[in-house]
């Protein structure tokens, strides 16, 4: 039966921003692989339509509109969900909103607003997530992030630092439950640019549309990232060459990162000019519940374009060893023309 996993329990999982993007994929995904999805988001009727299609896929699933700037409205959704569905094992945390504009520009009211769902929607959808799955000792909670939260990009300074906050809250969160023994497990997925409806829906104080910079990705690959980091917990997921260059780039050469991510600002603005547009940063914009943007002819259709921190620590060690052992046999070679010369 659809939804059940090996001893009959329903496995669940909760996606916000489930309605249309990555969010819908993901939901979409997970319904096809037998779970029962939750999906929450702040549009009534896009959520109904998201809610139709996935009930398609033969599993259960339960579409509750939610803010998640909201902590009660995350809570209260949390609830429903474990009533109705069952104990949730997988929360995906993946809504977000921006706004594209110089920093100074960006009024303090969006800077909060860009926070509340971006920053603070994902600490009170793992809260409510950790308060069910501590008590159980099971579970898995995604934080669906960016290569931004890596290197920051210039017109995008407000979801830049809220990723960068996602980040250390749960680096921070990851070691108490270290700490505690815990079998809850925590993964930060860091994505690419995404062929998403997200590039029309975005506020803009630039005179100009935004575009996504190539490479651009397929959402279904990001779904299959989650489910990645869903079934085979690992700290982190890099998706699209793009995260992992950035990630080296930051760690290797910042200051050649700056310059590069200066040279984009003409990549992220190419289209237009166009009037202000005032987005999805107050509420929802009307629009149906589909996965893909306006790039699909430029969006790469690859399926396994990931990689894990389990991948870059075992490549780690790999590399440590090799310079461990030709260290040791430089030495030995070395060690025969040394005892020559100590005789001369």
């Amino acid at each position: 039966m659809a939804g059940q996993g090996r001893r009959g329990a329903a496995r669940v999982a909760v996606v916000t921003g489930g309605s249309a993007g990555i969010g819908l994929a993901t939901a979409q995904l997970l319904a096809q692989r037998g779970w029962s999805v939750a999906i929450l988001a702040r549009g009534a009727d896009r959520l109904a339509e998201a809610e139709a299609l996935l009930a398609r896929e033969g599993g259960r699933v339960l579409a509750i509109p939610a803010d998640v700037a909201d902590d009660a409205a995350v809570e209260a959704a949390a609830d429903r969900i474990e009533q109705e569905l069952g104990p949730i094992r997988a929360w995906i945390n993946n809504a977000m909103t921006t706004i594209v504009g110089p920093a100074e520009r960006i009024t303090p009211e969006e800077y909060r607003s860009v926070t509340g769902a971006t920053y603070l929607g994902t600490v009170h959808g793992t809260l409510a997530a950790l308060r069910r799955m501590k008590p159980r000792d099971r579970g898995v909670i995604v934080q669906v992030s960016s290569g931004l939260a890596i290197r920051a990009a210039p017109m995008q300074a407000p979801y830049c630092a809220a990723k960068f906050a996602v980040s250390g809250f749960t680096d921070s969160l990851r070691a108490e439950l270290i700490h505690a023994d815990s079998h809850v497990a925590l993964s930060v997925v860091y994505l690419p640019a995404v062929n998403t409806p997200q590039f029309g829906w975005t506020r803009t104080r630039t005179g100009r549309g935004q575009r996504a910079p190539d490479p651009v990705f397929d959402p279904r690959l990001c779904a299959e990232a989650i489910h990645h980091a869903i079934e085979h917990p690992t700290r982190e997921v890099w998706v699209g060459r793009t995260s992992l260059m950035m990630a080296a780039a930051q760690a290797l050469l910042p200051s050649y990162a700056d310059r590069k991510a200066a040279e984009s600002l003409d990549d992220m603005v190419q289209d237009g000019p166009v009037p202000d547009r005032r987005g999805n940063l107050d509420g929802p914009v009307p629009g149906p519940a589909r996965i893909d943007g306006d790039a699909r002819a430029r969006a790469k259709t690859t399926r396994s374009e990931f990689w894990t921190s389990r991948e870059r620590d075992a490549l780690v060690l790999g590399v440590a060893g090799a310079a461990l052992l030709g260290t040791a046999l430089a030495a030995r070679a070395l060690r025969g023309p040394l005892r020559l010369l100590g005789r001369v």
